[in-house]
């Protein structure tokens, strides 16, 4: 990428506008502190402020020249300081610099980060010989297109295009009574804000006992203590108490209904609540009424409108072509997409108990919202029976009759979308505004399992499209694949009553299962193979990736795999699997996504048996690894679906590998397959976080695992509804509180910013050093490594005053200048940090540890020094890619005293940067390799050999 110098206008190679700038005779070709000079050494990374202004005119600088933090307990000139002790030292000062609730002890840094930088263009291979080696004459096959700025649009806000008309979600009625004004009245007039409970100290009692607690028998007992209950002045004495007030006094979200359901001999209970009542619920909490999305909306990159944005349902196709249908049958209508989740999950480890949850939600809701359980956007729908019908001997029987269990089940709960769905409804939202809402089944989030189960298809093939089984593993980018017939599906399900007979035949010949009556059979608007969607959780990390790594394993050996585990660096994102990842049982999703950041690095490099090459394994695991990140990104445009599927094509042009390994025989494995469906999902209903099952997963622990452990585990199902409906009486109670005690504020929409558009992260510093007392010069050498501390600072001083120096002049200048103290202060922490677009909460998101080594207890920590980008001084601001950056090892954090100031520097206004850094350089960033796409650098040596 050529460079132009901003003096003269010339444009230039990167190594050539490095000779232009030492050259050059004219000033405003000069940079006032070039960092690649004397690379040998390592050198200094200075902060923005020390650069001259009219060169740093996009960096925010804080006028005190405190660029990290806002620590005052400057060091005095030569102060004495504690003896070093590698225990006492950093303890307090670890506690803090390692906490992720330091928030008053921290300053924050603006800093325009963007998304991923965008990775070059690697050379394509195909397979040629025997031996594996990539062909030259293929070399830009499209597949091979990565990144390359398309994340780049995505900073932008969109162009948006509104639904057009009138009538679509009109609003019928407004100043209507919201869910708060309805709660308010059931609770009665009263003044205090936390009736039925008399005071504030009884509230919190009844919130912590419910929520936060002990059981039912320990708070009975707690209560049961002479004088407790007069000394608190409660107007309950034991849980019985508590639950009755619970019970009777506060509203909440709809009961749970049980009913029983027989079939083969056998009575089946299923309970669930009236899902309309569950829709109105979410629909006029008032947290939730100023972020909900009525309309679909056409997102685009530009005012061109040439392509397309995808990131939250509206955005999506399907709610677009939906709105269209539905305005003509019925204009003025409001859709409400709802989300359904099923998954069985073990309540215990022994005896094989089990519950079957349905989840709900609606996609008005942002999905950032919808993401977090705390949110409660999710709502528990209802518990299906888990029997196993063993009573029913034949097993193809008892199969069909689980099947129709299921649907007949799930079409109980659902059955009230039928006549609202097509009529509509008038729901009030927490704004006051009445619309008629048509609640319709969008989306199906459910595993495999419950796919084929759901679609009345069979084991083994696609519930979307009719591909053949036995052609699963093709990939033909060419080909694109259609959906299922539903019409005639349905044409066949409705001849059950008219041809019994030829019922079981017309189902065989279609390829579907001879269920009686589907669930979603008559549910409006509805295509139940296009609603089957993408699932992170268990197709890529339980389904593909589990493959890949297993694949892996076998090629080159469980001792090699295992080995290169023990060797990887710590990172703040990585998990160290010290005892490498063959012998690990019932991995679960979250350890398989630990396993595939290290994924790559695994594979590097690494020899396989008799001498074959890796380059097909290499890029088909790089590929693989690209479209589950791809696959996962928080909003999409038309150019980067492109890029998706380019690595869905990679990974099947060098798949071949595995075969030729003799560790697969085909890829007809129906998950790999439907990555073929990805794209199209999302266009259909935005981007994959809008429909993951890693939600409901963590879901399982709330609504049903500890639910059933606070049963005594008889007649569990019943107590665990009660339990679920007073927990959630005590929520829906708590925010209504909050909102009374803010003064019962009306609700005023928000603009909600596009999750993934603000990828901004800040830089976080402690307070305070993390270790009590300055450390000297010569501990910085043996300690930390910074063997040219002294020297590298030196340097910095000697061009803070005269930027302009030559290499020579320089390297004269350096041991001309007096550093008037021998110890700084010094930080083994530096953080990055983001907030949350609904809460504001901020979370570390990456950090870069320097510390030395230290005992902990009987042993000792091992020393971490982390590798960082950095720029060398040719970065461009708020740009993605790594042009301008280059690797450095951060050997330490420190400050100067603040006494030093004046000595050291020529300008007396001058105000030096708060933290500076001694880093170590590695090589410049060159051409990746192109097999894995990344970059191979090493550690710049000195003229000893050092680093």
């Amino acid at each position: 990428m050529p460079i132009i110098c901003k003096g003269c206008g010339i444009s230039f190679k990167r190594t050539g506008w490095r000779n232009h700038v030492r050259q050059s005779v004219n000033p405003n070709c000069q940079v006032p502190f070039d960092i690649t000079q004397n690379v040998d050494t390592p050198s200094l990374i200075l902060e923005p402020q020390a650069l001259h202004q009219e060169n740093i005119d996009h960096i925010v600088v804080d006028p005190a020249g405190d660029f990290f933090g806002n620590y005052d307990e400057e060091m005095p000139l030569e102060a004495e300081t504690q003896p070093w002790n590698d225990d006492a030292e950093e303890t307090a000062r670890d506690q803090e610099n390692d906490s992720d609730s330091d928030d008053e002890e921290n300053t924050y840094i603006d800093s325009d980060i963007g998304l991923e930088p965008p990775r070059p263009v690697l050379v394509d291979s195909s397979t040629s010989d025997s031996h594996d080696e990539i062909s030259g004459d293929n070399k830009k096959h499209p597949a091979l297109r990565l990144r390359g700025g398309a994340e780049e649009t995505l900073l932008k806000k969109p162009f948006v295009v509104k639904f057009p008309g009138r009538t679509a979600g009109a609003i019928y009625s407004q100043g209507n009574k919201t869910l708060n004004d309805e709660y308010k009245a059931n609770l009665g007039s009263t003044q205090n804000p936390y009736a039925p409970f008399h005071t504030k100290l009884e509230w919190e009692i009844a919130r912590w006992a419910k929520l936060r607690g002990p059981s039912s028998t320990s708070f009975t007992e707690l209560m049961a203590i002479e004088g407790v209950v007069d000394a608190l002045g409660l107007s309950f004495s034991n849980a019985r108490e508590l639950n009755k007030i619970i019970d009777n006094h506060l509203p909440g979200r709809p009961q749970f209904q049980p009913h029983e359901i027989l079939i083969g001999g056998e009575v089946c209970e299923i309970f669930y609540r009236d899902i309309i009542a569950c829709i109105r619920a979410l629909l006029g909490d008032h947290d939730f009424g100023a972020y909900l999305e009525f309309l679909p909306e056409k997102h685009y990159t530009t005012e061109e409108r040439t392509t397309r944005v995808y990131h939250d349902m509206h955005t999506g196709k399907w709610w677009w072509s939906t709105q269209e249908l539905l305005e003509k049958d019925k204009p003025g209508a409001t859709i409400i997409p709802i989300i359904i989740s099923t998954d069985k999950t073990q309540l215990t480890l022994f005896r094989n108990k089990s519950a079957y949850p349905i989840y709900m939600t609606i996609g008005n809701i942002p999905k950032e919202i919808r993401a977090k359980p705390s949110n409660r956007a999710y709502v528990l729908l209802g518990y299906l029976p888990t029997t196993r019908l063993e009573n029913i001997t034949n097993k193809a029987g008892r199969r069909r009759s689980l099947a129709n269990l299921y649907h007949a089940c799930m079409g109980k709960a659902l059955e009230p979308l039928k006549l609202a769905g097509t009529n509509g409804l008038h729901m009030t939202t927490g704004d006051g505004y009445t619309r008629r809402c048509h609640p319709l089944l969008a989306c199906v989030v459910i595993d495999y399992p419950e796919q084929f189960l759901t679609t009345c298809t069979f084991n083994g093939e696609c519930p979307t499209c009719p591909e053949d089984r036995n052609e699963m593993g093709s990939y033909d980018p060419n080909s694109p694949l259609s959906l299922r017939d539903l019409s005639m599906a349905l044409d066949i399900l409705d001849s059950f009553e008219d041809d019994p007979a030829g019922f079981l035949q017309s189902c065989k010949d279609a390829g579907i299962k001879p269920v009686v009556d589907p669930y979603w059979k008559d549910l409006p608007y509805v295509h139940i193979y296009r609603s089957i969607t993408p699932d992170i959780l268990h197709q890529l990390y339980q389904g593909i990736m589990k493959h890949i790594i297993g694949w892996v394993l076998e090629a080159y050996g469980p001792a090699e795999v295992d080995a290169r585990c023990r060797r990887m660096p710590p990172n703040h994102n990585l998990r160290l699997f010290s005892k490498g990842i063959s012998t690990l049982t019932r991995v679960t999703g979250q350890e398989h996504d630990q396993m595939c950041r290290i994924l790559l690095g695994l594979v590097i490099e690494a020899p396989l048996p008799g001498g074959v090459s890796s380059a097909r394994l290499v890029r088909s695991v790089r590929a693989m690894l690209d479209f589950l990140y791809l696959a996962q990104y928080p909003v999409h445009t038309d150019k980067s679906l492109e890029l998706l599927n380019d690595a869905l094509h990679d990974f099947h042009i060098h798949k071949a590998i595995f075969i030729d390994l003799g560790i697969r025989e085909h890829f007809n494995i129906p998950k790999l397959h439907w990555a073929r469906h990805y794209v199209d999902a999302i266009k259909l209903y935005g981007t994959t976080d809008n429909v993951n099952t890693q939600y409901t997963e963590r879901l399982h622990i709330d609504l049903a695992k500890v639910a059933y452990a606070a049963t005594n585990h008889k007649d569990e199902f019943y107590q665990m509804t009660v339990w679920l409906e007073r927990k959630e009486k005590i929520l829906r109670h708590e925010q209504f509180v909050r909102w009374r005690l803010d003064g019962s504020p009306a609700m005023t929409p928000k603009e909600w910013s596009p999750p993934g558009l603000e990828l901004d992260r800040g830089v976080y510093m402690s307070k305070h050093p993390s270790v009590r007392g300055a450390v000297s010069f010569d501990q910085l050498s043996e300690k930390y490594g910074a063997m040219f501390f002294r020297t590298a600072l030196a340097r910095y001083v000697a061009l803070v005053n005269n930027p302009a120096l030559r290499p020579a002049a320089l390297e004269r200048r350096i041991w001309t200048i007096q550093i008037p103290f021998r110890k700084v202060h010094v930080w083994h922490r530096i953080k990055f940090r983001r907030s949350d677009p609904l809460t504001g909460k901020m979370s570390t998101s990456d950090s870069i540890h320097a510390r030395p080594a230290r005992k902990k207890g009987r042993g000792e920590m091992a020393a971490r020094f982390d590798t960082a980008l950095i720029d060398d001084g040719e970065g461009i601001a708020g740009m993605t890619g790594i042009d301008g950056y280059r690797v450095g090892r951060v050997r330490v954090v420190f400050s100067l005293p603040k006494g030093s100031h004046e000595k050291l520097f020529d300008d007396p206004t001058f105000v030096p940067p708060k933290h500076l850094a001694y880093v170590e350089w590695y090589s410049e960033l060159d051409d990746p390799e192109q097999h894995h796409g990344l970059y191979k650098i090493n550690a710049v040596r000195d003229a000893d050999g050092g680093s």
